[in-house]
């Protein structure tokens, strides 16, 4: 492992199985696969539809566990942790941004902002006032206290860019976040997306399949296969 690795993966492989112990059927998402993402780095992954992009960020996250394989964090196999642990790791470290943005629409945006860090025992009001500082961040200070239900498609996502920064994570997990968008509105939310991780120096993992997007990043792969290809 390289001094400033921060994730590594190593021999993983996923497999779901269906249809039970009799006739029993395997997906093959990839096999043995490895990856090496450093301190700071911004890397891009492409590939077609279903070939396991959205499962590879699950896996780094913890949302998903391997079949087989380590998946480490600093060195430490979070594969290998509880559930409860995981949950730790995850609202401390990981910072998660999804193609929608699954806020609640009947809460306000400092209160969806808020959010994880009171899961992670945050009081209160030093949460609400971490929540308005990263809104700010975002351009969206004065929309603060307005119901996300009331914010425009483009708005809501950076809500939720907001709301995956706001525990100061050490790596941004990004699946498609701009693939409901318009083409203009798409094109602000990456920059915004870009500016932070410059501002922060945040290792940032972005699956996307918009090619002039993934250009912009340091290191482009493509998942196809089962195996990690750089383009």
């Amino acid at each position: 492992m390289a001094p400033n690795s921060l994730v590594q993966l190593e021999n993983l492989t996923r497999i779901y199985r269906s249809g039970g112990r009799s006739g029993e059927n395997e997906v093959v998402v990839f096999r043995n696969l490895e990856l090496e993402v450093q301190e700071g780095e911004q890397l891009a992954v492409m590939g077609e539809s279903g070939a396991g992009k959205s499962t590879l960020l699950y896996l780094i996250a913890g949302l998903d566990r391997p079949t087989s394989g380590a998946v480490r964090f600093r060195g430490r196999d979070i594969a290998s942790l509880s559930d409860a642990e995981v949950a730790i790791f995850r609202n401390r470290e990981i910072g998660y941004v999804w193609q929608q943005h699954h806020l609640l629409p009947e809460f306000t945006c400092a209160e969806n902002v808020m959010m994880p860090k009171l899961v992670g025992g945050e009081n209160r009001m030093k949460a609400l006032a971490m929540a308005k500082e990263r809104l700010d961040e975002v351009g969206l200070a004065d929309r603060a206290d307005h119901r996300a239900g009331e914010l425009s498609g483009g708005e809501q996502q950076r809500v939720a860019i907001a709301r995956a920064l706001v525990a100061n994570p050490s790596l941004l997990l990004a699946d498609e976040p701009t693939g409901n968008l318009d083409e203009t509105t798409g094109e602000k939310v990456f920059t915004l997306l870009d500016s932070l991780r410059r501002s922060r120096n945040l290792t940032t993992v972005l699956v996307t399949h918009n090619r002039r997007f993934a250009g912009s990043c340091g290191r482009v792969l493509k998942l196809e296969g089962g195996v990690l290809c750089n383009i």
